[in-house]
């Protein structure tokens, strides 16, 4: 994610906790929040980030979590002066639980998230309840209320940066070339297949496309000489047709500990 991605409506994105003033019921000794406040950016944006902590053999997830986990859900209400946010998400761990494949974090992870201020020149506060899912060998989903005033420094927090910089790279980054896809019309919508050049310990392909209506099958990957084939099938969550934009997909190769982005895919 080297390109800066546009800060996001509040409804759909994430918020941050304070050092665990957030109420988990049953679940206190399973997972435990906390607030990193971070800093104000050059562009006057809060670059702040919360830390989960899991219990042994307990795992979240990743914003795409895969065949049969749980997504991170965010309520802001409450929150003063936001605007918007977006996450700056970690390189996910591709897991097996079940025979389902899933993405997302064991023991402890950060997750950066950007806030927009509505009025630069006021103070930011963020208050609602964060909904993520934690699995072992069931899973558990957990709601924690938040609430926390956001300070106003330019001192980089170090744990923050390093999870700033444990990103999935772009195409460049990784110096290799774009992702080409086609697609195909099927009874119950479309067939993607994208050809991606291969990445070392490639484990995995997920694909987004952007829209909530739209259900994508699990990815059956393959490598093809200097390639990775990444298919899937792609339907209407009502069944109606697909309308497909190309220039949303999100392609993301994940290896071990590093993944490569590919924003929109061009015609093979």
């Amino acid at each position: 994610m080297n390109s800066r991605m546009p800060l996001s409506p509040l409804a759909v994105l994430i918020a941050l906790s304070i050092p665990v003033a957030a109420s988990a019921g049953p679940v206190d000794d399973i997972v435990r929040l906390d607030l990193l406040p971070g800093w104000r950016t050059a562009e006057g944006t809060q670059m702040a980030g919360f830390r989960i902590s899991l219990a042994p053999g307990w795992k979240t997830y990743w914003r795409a979590p895969g065949e049969a986990g749980i997504p991170p859900r965010i309520d802001w209400n409450g929150s003063e002066n936001v605007a918007g946010a977006a996450f700056r998400w970690p390189v996910p761990e591709v897991f097996e639980i079940g025979g389902y494949e899933t993405y997302g974090y064991s023991d402890q992870v950060v997750l950066p998230v950007e806030i927009a201020p509505a009025r630069a020149d006021a103070p930011m506060r963020i208050e609602g309840r964060l909904e993520i899912g934690v699995c072992q060998e069931v899973c558990v989903p957990v709601s924690l209320d938040f609430a926390a005033d956001l300070p106003r420094t330019e001192q980089r927090d170090p744990t923050l940066a390093l999870a700033l910089a444990d990103r999935a790279h772009t195409p460049a980054e990784a110096g290799i070339g774009p992702a080409r896809c086609s697609v195909a019309p099927t009874d119950e919508g479309l067939s993607l297949t994208a050809t991606l050049p291969a990445m070392t310990g490639a484990r995995a392909v997920v694909v987004e496309t952007g829209d909530d209506a739209l259900w994508v099958a699990p990815v059956e990957m393959r490598r093809d000489g200097g390639a990775v084939v990444a298919s899937t099938r792609i339907s209407h969550v009502s069944g109606a047709p697909v309308a497909l934009d190309r220039s949303a997909l999100v392609l993301t190769m994940i290896g071990e500990g590093e993944a490569v982005e590919f924003r929109g895919c061009a015609p093979a």
